[in-house]
């Protein structure tokens, strides 16, 4: 018996998580991935015209404007790419009656409090990032009713410019090192989260909405910088002595910064049966892979 796969169109594909959804997409459909300046969320028109000649069945929109500092002197192209752009691309999906998949980030939240974050909490974001970010979430809502908008937070990976790469290097080049300590959240390995979205779109039975997608478990920046430095591999080349936890403070920045990025995975493991592993042992894998 034949059986006609799904075209995706993937739109990135050199970011963390896009680079990993190459893989793990792979085996569902045929996927076509397409980055900057190959597709441009700015250009609407164009967005339109690429959607309407590829035709997929699934749109994955994995680009996103991720500067958060920079975004708050730039807040109209973060908006364009963020908002107008993935509301362009549920738009045109509807209009094939293909899905969007779509990610967004714990920063639609005030970050304050203990608790994991759960999806039914009230948004207020804390910066111009964030703000754009949710209101890509809300234009997708409005556009496209098969949707899924994953919430991630903290992410990571072997590749690309990120906190574990940076404190890996940084270990080789300082012998004292300050880590902020009072922001708490879930390291996120870009694997897994490609992993449980190619996992999610096999389950795929009608479900919609915002989903949060963390790893098992919690830490602040200070505790993953300490779990880096302790399972390097390559510890003798280290020539750091010190690492000392820090205040926010310490590091002012343009954009507030969330102190409780803890999310909730309740939902997308009732719905979907999806777990994440805790974020230590996935920090073990990365580190395997270096």
């Amino acid at each position: 018996m034949s059986f006609q796969q799904p075209s995706i169109l993937l739109i990135g594909r050199n970011g963390q998580v896009s680079w990993e959804l190459l893989r793990t997409l792979a085996p569902l459909g045929k996927v076509t991935a397409l980055d900057y300046p190959d597709v441009d969320l700015t250009d609407s028109d164009g967005l339109r015209k690429l959607v309407r000649e590829i035709k997929p069945q699934i749109v994955v929109n994995a680009a996103a404007y991720t500067a958060v500092d920079k975004a708050e002197e730039d807040e109209a192209r973060c908006l364009a790419i963020n908002a107008t752009g993935a509301g362009v691309l549920a738009e045109e999906a509807a209009k094939l009656g293909a899905a969007i998949v779509h990610y967004s980030t714990d920063y639609v939240y005030n970050g304050t409090g203990e608790r994991p974050w759960v999806e039914t909490d009230a948004v207020e974001p804390l910066n111009a990032y964030g703000r754009t970010k949710l209101a890509g979430d809300e234009a997708i809502a409005a556009a496209n009713p098969r949707h899924l908008i994953f919430r991630v937070s903290w992410v990571y990976g072997a590749r690309g410019s990120n906190f574990l790469l940076t404190m890996l290097r940084l270990a080789r080049q300082k012998e004292a090192l300050t880590v902020v300590d009072d922001q708490v959240g879930a390291p996120t390995w870009s694997r897994q989260i490609a992993e449980a979205t190619a996992l999610a779109i096999a389950r795929w039975n009608g479900q919609s909405g915002v989903y949060h997608l963390p790893q098992a478990g919690f830490t602040s920046w200070y505790g993953f910088a300490k779990a880096i430095f302790e399972l390097d591999p390559k510890k003798a080349e280290q020539i750091l002595r010190e690492v000392s936890p820090v205040s926010s403070d310490a590091y002012p920045s343009k954009a507030h910064r969330p102190t409780n990025s803890r999310m909730s995975g309740e939902k997308l493991a009732a719905d979907f049966g999806i777990r994440l592993p805790h974020w230590e042992d996935s920090l073990r894998q990365v580190i395997e892979t270096l």
